[in-house]
């Protein structure tokens, strides 16, 4: 499989490590610093992962995610001691509520544009490979479900062009035809789903999975540049989770807003998140850099030569 940008071609164990560092420091650093940082990078990797498609998705879908979620915490949770006003239910309005919407719809943005993200680096056989002799039952399970998803929409999608050719799709005749077309489109859906579970079934008896000995192939190798990587975000994830336990990167809400400001420790303990956030965008404008720079180079030899 083509990997999608070149930190997806390391080692399926450095992919793993470096998202489930990434998704556990911005579910739980409610640092705002912490909070910014986790959000840009993750707009920033998935816009270079997918393009225009992730600018619609994170512009159209999760900022204003974002937003309804910012303004949904202040109207239930009225804790806090600096009351700003009163609402029309006679509830108050406090400055903590506020500051508490605007960081929790920031973590859930984050988290759903890392996932995205993961989604794109982390393909099934990636999974498998992790976790095949660990738990070889669930990853299967969770690798045919991911694969299933898309697979189920591409099939669906195509079921429905091929309907709508001969006017029997969900959006032709009355209402009582269009629910008789839906459930006609649900009818193959299904049919074909059971018949796709038959045939991997038999594909995988024929392979001899399940049998005593078998071996699996893989073509994932840990060379130097997987090393370097790893040995990176052990020292960046030890160092960030040093400087949480310490009090580096402190921040509370409630009752009132108190934090670390920017003390030495905690200024290190951001620079080392943002390392580690941006460690796929680094790696990825290096390798365009140095391509771009053999491009010339060979753009050059073939003008002199001429």
């Amino acid at each position: 499989m083509k990997n999608k940008d070149t930190f997806s071609g390391f080692h399926p164990l450095v992919n793993f490590l470096y998202f489930a560092l990434v998704l556990l420091c911005s579910m739980f650093f409610l640092h705002p610093v912490c909070l910014t940082v986790s959000l840009v990078c993750a707009f920033t990797y998935s816009i270079y992962l997918n393009g225009r498609r992730a600018v619609r998705f994170n512009f159209l879908a999760l900022l204003p995610l974002m937003a309804v979620t910012a303004l949904l915490n202040p109207a239930f949770n009225h804790a806090g001691e600096t009351i700003l006003t009163y609402l029309p239910s006679g509830n108050p309005l406090t400055m903590e509520s506020i500051a508490y919407g605007v960081a929790a719809a920031a973590m859930l943005v984050s988290v759903i544009c890392w996932f995205s993200c993961y989604n794109a680096v982390m393909t099934s056989d990636k999974f498998v490979y992790l976790f095949g002799r660990i738990i070889p039952a669930l990853s299967l399970v969770l690798s045919m479900t991911l694969r299933f998803i898309p697979k189920f929409q591409a099939q669906i999608h195509t079921v429905s062009n091929a309907q709508r050719c001969v006017g029997r799709d969900v959006s032709d005749g009355s209402l009582l035809q269009r629910a008789k077309h839906g459930l006609t489109i649900l009818s193959i859906m299904v049919t074909w789903a059971l018949e796709n579970a038959i045939e991997t079934a038999d594909s995988m008896r024929s392979r001899g999975y399940g049998l005593p000995g078998r071996t699996a192939f893989s073509i994932y190798r840990f060379d130097r540049r997987d090393r370097a990587a790893l040995l990176f975000l052990l020292a960046c994830g030890g160092y960030i989770l040093i400087g949480k336990a310490l009090g580096g990167i402190y921040w509370r809400y409630f009752p009132s807003i108190r934090g670390m400001g920017a003390q030495p420790l905690s200024l290190t303990v951001y620079a080392a998140y943002l390392s580690l956030c941006l460690l796929p965008v680094i790696v990825d404008v290096a390798a365009d850099r140095r391509w771009a720079a053999i491009r010339a180079e060979e753009t050059a030899g073939e003008g002199s030569r001429e």
